[in-house]
């Protein structure tokens, strides 16, 4: 049987969705983040050596890395419902969405987390000002230039057609809602410059699949 390691408010939301979505049998082993860090607990290195999640265990297969997961999970039990057979153009559409996800969208915004904690942390008085004064500069010159330059290519993208892969909801849909809701959450992804995108996300929240993961997997805020 499938074991996702579902750590909270994490990538791994979006494979439990995946496999809700599959239909197939899995079981979840949980983990929590430090309260204080935010990092995962040491005990996922037990399962792949850097103690990230998601990770997924299958017939004595370790599959770390989103993009992996969603592919290898696809292709093994989506009988071509969610990935196109490779060697197709759509197929190559999809692929690319799968690598775009964490290559290119998830950077910026992990740069905006990062400097919005930067801003936010206490620090000796002295220190306090330049720390902010750096933080607002690098988000506001580059980190929020670039997010709203991913959008509005995304935003785009969706105008010729309903889903990221192709005419039909795929996996590269599940794969980019993560860095999406993230967007939407601390990004700047707001429904009157980016209707499609505000739209995408509707949708894909009101799939059952989507709402039985949130049920299995717990609280889940990107804010």
């Amino acid at each position: 049987m499938i074991t996702l390691h579902h750590l909270n408010n994490s990538r791994s939301q979006r494979i439990l969705w995946l496999l809700e979505e599959l239909g197939v049998p899995y079981q979840i082993k949980r983990y929590q983040r430090d309260a204080k860090t935010m990092l995962a607990p040491p005990e996922l290195r037990a399962v792949h050596p850097l103690g990230k999640s998601p990770v997924i265990t299958d017939d004595g297969l370790t599959v770390a890395e989103s993009g992996a997961i969603v592919e290898y999970l696809a292709d093994r039990y989506g009988h071509g419902g969610l990935l196109a057979p490779h060697g197709t153009p759509e197929r190559l559409r999809q692929n690319y969405w799968l690598h775009y996800a964490e290559g290119s969208a998830m950077p910026p915004l992990l740069l905006k987390l990062v400097f919005q904690r930067v801003a936010r942390t206490p620090a000796p008085f002295f220190a306090r000002p330049v720390a902010r004064s750096i933080a607002t500069k690098v988000q506001a010159r580059f980190v929020d230039p670039q997010i709203a330059l991913h959008l509005d290519y995304l935003e785009g993208e969706l105008g010729a057609r309903g889903w990221f892969g192709g005419e039909g909801f795929s996996a590269a849909d599940i794969q980019l809602s993560f860095p999406l809701e993230a967007a939407a959450a601390r990004g700047g992804l707001s429904a009157q410059r980016h209707p499609r995108l505000a739209d995408f996300l509707a949708r894909i929240h009101a799939r059952p699949a989507y709402q039985r993961a949130l049920a299995a997997g717990g609280d889940y805020r990107l804010g």
